[in-house]
């Protein structure tokens, strides 16, 4: 098939992906977040977010129309605008709502599985660090004469998605199997709420230094 990489290519990505998905990020705050305070199907519904953002990054990045978005600083300013300031919603509700694992086992979370795919969604479409990070990284992995690069190009996105998926699903049941012991432990997950809003807080301020070149 015309647009599937050489070997060679496809395990170098294949090893440089396994790399950016075990790599802290927001979207990693968010899923690990909701796993703890809403269970397993919430941090599930965060991560099918983020890969829907995934899937749209790898196709701005083939039709060109993230290149268009940096090269515009009145453009990358809005976005890293919006997006620092959706980081810092984020942690201000972490702090004014705290986790709902301080509720009775049987209390509704208040958040539906819509509600957690969008904000999966949110943290990772506007976050332009992604952007940055898509239009740098996938280009390394095919020629700039290849007559295929398109469907390259959307390919390894999307095999980015395959290898990444599985990985951070492992990091949510994870955090899902510590929520039987946080319940019993309000004050420690109360303290868990303040580090997700600073590390929300954080990736907010990097988000805001981000340069477009």
């Amino acid at each position: 098939m015309t647009f599937v990489p050489d070997l060679s290519t496809l395990l170098a990505f294949f090893v440089a992906s396994i790399v950016l998905a075990i790599t802290p990020g927001p979207d990693m705050t968010l899923f690990v977040s909701r796993a703890l305070s809403d269970g397993r199907a919430a941090g599930f519904a965060c991560v099918a977010g983020a890969m829907s953002g995934i899937t749209v990054h790898t196709l701005m990045v083939a039709l060109g129309l993230s290149a268009l978005v940096v090269a515009s600083p009145a453009a990358f300013f809005a976005l890293k605008a919006v997006g620092a300031a959706y980081l810092m919603w984020l942690a201000i509700q972490a702090i004014r709502k705290g986790s709902s694992l301080t509720l009775p086992v049987s209390g509704p979370s208040g958040r539906g599985a819509m509600a957690n795919w969008a904000q999966g969604l949110g943290v990772n479409l506007l976050n332009p660090k992604i952007i940055l990070f898509f239009m740098t990284f996938l280009p390394q992995f095919v020629a700039a004469s290849d007559p295929h690069i398109t469907g390259k190009l959307i390919f390894l996105g999307m095999f980015f998605v395959v290898v990444s998926t599985p990985i951070v699903i492992g990091i949510v049941l994870g955090a899902h199997g510590l929520a039987g012991w946080l319940k019993r432990k309000p004050q420690v997950m109360r303290i868990v709420d303040y580090v997700f809003a600073a590390v929300f807080s954080v990736f907010a301020l990097k988000i805001l230094l981000a340069q477009s070149r």
